[in-house]
């Protein structure tokens, strides 16, 4: 038990140093190292993809918290935004869970994979949309959050991969598209936990002290673990050429991401 626990306390630590160090979203690094604990702690492998999603999309339920606090604090988050979006937010999130629900592994590995090779394409060209219009009304709003609400709950992240771009593309400045981002991140974390935990209620072959898809050991271990080094992560980050760091980093996601389809497809052929 104590070496299953300390590795889930090393994926948090991991992760909560990464996301300090190059600003990368928890669930990309949590998720993959998830998958290679359940499979060491012989969960079953029905059940693997969906718990490792659901325990890293409760756990950005908690790194979101001090995260929006902070921006709120400098005064970097655009509340009406947030307000405007965040009903397509809940709409998607929970339509994303109950979808998710209903996928073989393979198609959520499928879908996990692409999205990390997009993520690490994104880095690797820090390319950012040119602002070039105004944020829409309450149905725009509504649209742009369903979509990310869905995308996010689908790959157990906490959108900002979407929502920067997107606030940036409808004219906030940078640091409030981050900020607002950042206050985004939490509905999706909570909305998307709740259909986690709901949908999998009645799963099989989960492990003891799963509720629903959330397997409560290591998410305990990955929040205690990420709320100490994330700090180090980000003194780190001011002395350590983080450019560099941030390309090899997409560099090793789009190996990942490359390997984890190239697994599905031999495992389709197999059976």
């Amino acid at each position: 038990m104590l070496t299953i626990i300390s590795m889930y306390v090393g994926v948090g630590a991991i992760a909560g140093l990464l996301a300090g160090l190059l600003g990368v979203g928890g669930g990309l690094i949590i998720v993959p190292m998830l998958l290679f604990c359940f499979r060491r702690q012989e969960i079953p492998d029905e059940c693997l993809m969906h718990l490792a999603l659901g325990t890293s999309m409760a756990s950005i339920v908690f790194t979101s918290v001090s995260s929006f606090w902070a921006h709120h604090r400098r005064g970097a988050v655009y509340w009406l935004a947030v307000r405007r979006i965040v009903f397509g937010i809940l709409a998607g999130t929970l339509l994303g869970t109950y979808v998710v629900s209903h996928l073989h592994k393979n198609v959520l590995q499928a879908v996990f994979a692409v999205f990390v090779c997009y993520v690490a394409t994104q880095m690797l060209l820090d390319r950012k949309p040119k602002p070039s219009r105004e944020l829409p009304g309450w149905w725009g709003m509504f649209g742009a959050g369903s979509v990310i609400g869905l995308i996010s709950s689908l790959v157990g992240v906490g959108g900002g991969t979407m929502s920067v771009p997107f606030m940036i593309w409808c004219n906030l400045p940078v640091h409030r598209a981050i900020g607002t981002s950042a206050a985004i991140g939490f509905p999706i974390a909570v909305f998307g936990s709740l259909g986690y935990i709901a949908n999998g209620m009645k799963a099989s072959h989960l492990p003891p002290y799963a509720v629903g898809y959330v397997y409560l050991p290591a998410l305990a271990c990955i929040v205690a673990a990420s709320v100490l080094t994330a700090p180090l992560g980000v003194r780190l980050a001011h002395r350590l050429p983080v450019p560099r760091l941030k390309r090899a980093f997409a560099a090793l996601l789009v190996i990942f991401g490359v390997r984890m389809l190239f697994v599905v497809i031999r495992q389709l052929f197999a059976a």
